[in-house]
């Protein structure tokens, strides 16, 4: 009789450690609600998304303004300058429109472009070439006129450019009008 009180003792456990698991198991499928940690699908739709979506578009709308408002600063500013930009003496990044009268001489730096859109100017230069023609791939000697529309640089120090009449053109780079 022994023999049979101990696979019942035994049976028995197994059947409340059974027990006590699959209870535990219950307990821990349930759903949640708002205040359980586990957030149920209608609560994301109704709520979360929504306020995370008013978030993003007040934040959006906050930036947007001040874009607006840095945009029209910096149109105001340029419409001060009379819309010109000006940098005469050091680099840009950009071209920048130059008018010179007759007898008005540029010096150009090392590095500096200049594109001829209107009147005739000469180049000067101690040494030789004067400029490098960048749309042919050629040179230009001192004393030479420059062709319209043509993009020179000057690679070498001490290059000048004379007006003959009014002229305009593009330059990128640091130069000098005198």
């Amino acid at each position: 009789m022994k023999k049979m009180d101990k696979r019942w003792t035994i049976r028995l456990g197994a059947m409340a450690l059974s027990a006590v698991l699959l209870g535990t198991v219950g307990a821990l499928a349930t759903g949640g609600d708002q205040s359980d940690p586990l957030i149920t699908l209608s609560y994301l739709n109704q709520t979360a998304i929504p306020q995370i979506v008013k978030q993003v578009e007040e934040k959006t709308a906050a930036r947007q303004k001040e874009l607006e408002q840095n945009f029209t600063n910096q149109i105001n500013q340029y419409k001060q300058q009379g819309g010109q930009t000006t940098n005469p003496s050091g680099g840009s990044a950009a071209y920048t429109l130059v008018s010179m009268t007759s007898g008005q001489v540029m010096s150009l730096g090392v590095g500096c472009e200049i594109l001829p859109r209107i009147g005739t100017i000469t180049v000067k230069a101690n040494t030789t070439p004067a400029l490098i023609d960048l749309s042919t791939g050629g040179t230009v000697n001192s004393g030479a006129a420059l062709t319209k529309n043509h993009l020179y640089m000057a690679t070498i120090a001490d290059r000048t450019l004379t007006a003959s009449g009014d002229v305009k053109l593009l330059v990128r780079g640091s130069y000098s009008v005198a």
